[in-house]
């Protein structure tokens, strides 16, 4: 009985050492597996982004600069269509016809002149024999110079009245893409005037125009770089990921919008291709700063503490701290760290999650931090207040 209690006893403190023994364990879990990198170091540069709108270099409304009735239409609505292409004709008759008086009155003046020269001839020989006196001679020689005007009057009015039948051919006053026609042969249409009827309208295709706004914060920016000549910009489609279209900046407005306080500038942008088109929205880049050495990290290892914006890096001994760093714009998938970093850190690339604490103990691997692959990412750029640019215009005179 007594080695039966002893034995209950010892299974009784076995099991209690036991459960001490889990309890302690499961207290004490291994520390959490994280990858671990210092930072990539390269030169980069900074870009400024925009959303603007294209524009065409030339867009004209065309109108008749006669009026009459239209007879034919000779394109096919949005052709590409070249400088003096016809467009439309409108019936040349009414022109003809009033081209013919205007040539008629011209030989009726001529007349009129033969006949001033051959009277004034008549007088002077008379006047030598005092057959007429010099007050007919210089009535005479009036009578002649009232047909000379006549005759310059005659030949300006057949020359607007030839104009006016060159006129009823209506012909493409640039080169570029061509809109629908607004009217249909048969229609009568007034012309000669800003108030014509339009016919259709005519816009450039190649190069186009990209137009957008920008701070005046960054018009300061700009100017105080003191950058000349027109600088180079990136521009891409909504539905593109890549700035693949490239032009310079060539103009930059006059003033400031006081009502918005932004100013205008304007891209010229290739498009031999004709594929892009006026209206459509795109977004733009320009360089806003020379290349320089900078910190990367990936855009996942940066956590958020409040307000402040922080990385965790891993000491020698294993433990975790975090460190508040200043963040600046994404390069081929990384981000750019302004401050707040040393070279040397090793900064947590994988397992951010797990970190519950600063100051716990990790298991560090040592990774690599490598860009993106440029066709696989959306490139993003610094967030300007407004917009941000150089300025072509205003830099190019050293202000």
């Amino acid at each position: 009985m007594r080695t039966v209690k002893i034995v209950a006893a010892s299974a009784l403190m076995a099991a209690a050492l036991y459960g001490c023994s889990s309890r302690s364990e499961a207290q004490a879990p291994p520390a959490p597996s994280v990858t671990v990198a210092v930072p990539l170091v390269q030169a980069v540069q900074d870009w400024d982004e925009f959303t603007g709108r294209f524009e065409a270099t030339q867009s004209v409304e065309v109108r008749a600069r006669v009026g009459g009735y239209i007879s034919g239409v000779h394109f096919r609505d949005g052709d590409y269509v070249r400088r003096g292409q016809l467009l439309f004709t409108l019936d040349p008759r009414p022109a003809q016809a009033a081209l013919a008086s205007a040539r008629a009155q011209l030989s009726q003046a001529q007349a009129q002149l033969t006949l001033a020269q051959s009277e004034l001839e008549r007088a002077e020989t008379l006047l030598e024999s005092q057959a007429v006196s010099q007050a007919e001679v210089d009535t005479r020689r009036g009578a002649l110079q009232t047909a000379q005007a006549a005759i310059a009057a005659a030949n300006a009015n057949v020359r607007t009245r030839q104009l006016d039948l060159e006129f009823t051919r209506v012909t493409a006053p640039i080169s570029g893409r061509v809109s629908d026609r607004r009217v249909d042969a048969g229609n009568l249409v007034a012309g000669g005037s800003s108030a014509a009827d339009v016919l259709t309208t005519v816009v450039s295709s190649a190069p186009i125009h990209f137009v957008f706004d920008g701070s005046e914060a960054v018009l300061l920016k700009y100017q105080r770089q003191a950058r000349q000549g027109a600088a180079p910009i990136q521009v891409r489609l909504q539905d593109e990921t890549g700035f693949s279209r490239s032009g310079t900046l060539d103009f930059t407005d006059n003033a400031v919008d006081t009502s918005s306080g932004v100013i205008r500038l304007r891209a010229l942008i290739p498009n031999a291709d004709g594929f892009l088109k006026p209206g459509m929205f795109g977004q733009a880049r320009l360089a806003g700063a020379g290349t320089y050495d900078a910190m990367l990290v990936p855009d996942a290892a940066i956590a958020t503490d409040q307000a402040r914006r922080i990385v965790y890096v891993v000491a020698a001994d294993g433990s975790v701290a975090p460190k508040p760093v200043q963040l600046g714009p994404l390069v081929d998938g990384l981000r750019v760290i302004r401050g707040g970093l040393e070279r040397t850190d090793r900064v947590i690339i994988n397992g951010v999650q797990r970190i519950q604490q600063p100051g716990m103990k990790v298991q560090a691997r040592n990774g690599q931090i490598r860009p993106v692959a440029r066709e696989a990412q959306v490139p993003v750029t610094t967030a300007a207040p407004a917009s941000t640019a150089t300025f072509a215009n205003s830099l190019s005179s050293g202000d």
